[in-house]
């Protein structure tokens, strides 16, 4: 990390030239400009502000923009909103030369107000309810992806078919088969360690050519900032090294998916868990069966905040690691929501969330059911046990895109907690993600359907 006496120094020596300022778009992607040292250091560091095209937040991850968006469209001209550098956020990127990075908020052109659609102003949104209820939300992601033999221009060119895994076996835990991947891994761990982004471990996942880095619990928005950075950077480094990567959730059927494990917990704001209780059932205070009970309740409307896509509900099969059923357990990978830890280390981890989610979005939808659970008093019920996937009488994940975008559409709970405009425009980012779906013809129907109907 860099302070601004730091940074101004490493520029003036000529250590750093360039500084990525950056802003997370809807799907979670860094967004924004590279600005030459000396300009930074002039016109940004103390106190100013760049621009950029509103459109960036109304945009399909193709980068076109798409209609129905009260925020940003074409009759308003698609103007203008700056963005703010958040000086806490300034770190060495050290897989890019000479480069640093700065996270931003973005304010309004004309007013100076935060722009409230935006992802990370969603967030902070929801750590602010948070705090006036007494508490701090810390949250630790696990984020895994396929590595492939393949460069991203020849997975391109290929129509990323027949890609070429960077293991030919399932590596789950396996020291030896990891080893052979070490020359890469190694290099995202220490590089995302240098970056200020700390790294607990990385290890062999399910999948041929799969891995899991887990990075260390921080608060949420730090958490958010760093999920994002680091989801980027991977693809970065792998890109230099001749591979590439994906965090699709699902990107064969033929293979398990790649999930985004968020583990949750609250803090008082002197720094004390609010979640362990040794003389309660199942050791959990108030606050944890509230905010447990909350998203077991949200599971549906809030599914899409976890699932952004059509392909994110591919992963979600039966005995497949991804849950099916919103559920809770002790230790238990068959259930959405799973307990695990004691005293301080007590905490709830979400398995729902696919590494293709936008983390300040997944996070913001964490927190707002959590709340909702506290306020409302909802409590989660017994412990399952056993197989959650075979259990008929429990509530399911959506089973599509369809239905994850028809729960959030009719959540009042989603209304009230995020806004009504905020509502409405990640409501539109749903439903245009369906429509473009819509407008494709898949290589799927043409196999079934060209010669036999």
């Amino acid at each position: 990390m860099l302070t601004p006496e730091e940074i101004r120094d490493e520029i003036k020596d000529g250590n750093i030239d360039t500084v990525l300022v950056v802003f997370p778009d809807l799907q979670g992607r860094l967004m924004g400009k590279r600005v030459v040292g000396d300009y930074f250091v002039e016109e940004v560091l103390d106190g100013g502000a760049l621009e950029a095209c509103n459109y960036l937040l109304a945009l399909d991850i193709d980068m076109t923009p798409m209609p129905g968006y009260r925020y940003a469209n074409w009759e308003q001209g698609y103007g203008d909103f700056r963005l703010r550098p958040d000086l806490s956020t300034m770190r060495r990127i050290p897989w890019i030369e000479r480069t640093a990075l700065v996270m931003c908020d973005l304010e309004d052109e004309t007013t100076g107000l935060p722009v409230e659609v935006s992802p990370r102003q969603i967030l902070r949104r929801q750590i602010e309810r948070a705090a006036k209820l007494g508490y701090t939300v810390n949250i630790g992601a696990e984020l895994e992806f396929f590595l492939f033999r393949d460069t991203y221009e020849e997975a391109a060119a290929k129509g990323y078919r027949d890609l070429v895994p960077h293991s030919d076996v399932i590596e789950d835990y396996h020291i030896f088969q990891t080893t052979r991947d070490e020359y890469l891994i190694r290099e995202i761990r220490n590089s995302m360690n240098n970056a200020g982004i700390k790294v607990e471990f990385s290890k062999g996942e399910a999948g041929k050519g799969q891995h899991e880095i887990n990075l260390k619990y921080a608060d949420a928005l730090v958490m958010a900032d760093r999920h994002a950075i680091y989801k980027n950077g991977t693809k970065e480094i792998a890109a230099n090294a001749g591979r590439s990567i994906t965090f699709m959730a699902k990107y064969s059927m033929e293979e398990v998916g790649s999930s985004c494990h968020l583990h949750s917990s609250l803090w008082s704001a002197d720094g004390e868990s609010q979640m362990w209780d040794e003389s309660a059932p199942d050791n959990m205070t108030p606050a944890f069966r509230g905010w447990l009970g909350g998203m077991i309740a949200m599971g549906q409307e809030f599914a899409w905040m976890f699932a952004p896509y059509v392909n994110s509900y591919k992963r979600y099969q039966p005995e497949s690691w991804a849950p099916t059923a919103l559920a809770w357990g002790k230790d238990n990978r068959t259930c959405g929501y799973r307990v695990v830890g004691h005293g301080s280390a007590y905490r709830m981890e979400s398995r729902i969330p696919g590494a293709d989610c936008n983390p300040y979005l997944a996070y913001a939808a964490t927190i707002a059911a959590g709340l909702h659970g506290i306020e409302k008093g909802l409590d989660p019920g017994d412990a399952f046990s056993g197989n959650a996937y075979a259990d008929e009488s429990l509530e399911r994940v959506p089973h599509t895109l369809v239905d994850a975008i028809n729960a959030f559409a009719t959540s009042q709970v989603a209304k009230d907690a995020f806004g009504e405009d905020v509502h409405h425009h990640l409501l539109n980012t749903a439903q245009q993600e369906w429509n473009s779906f819509n407008k494709v013809v898949t290589d799927w129907e043409r196999h079934r359907n060209f010669e036999q109907i």
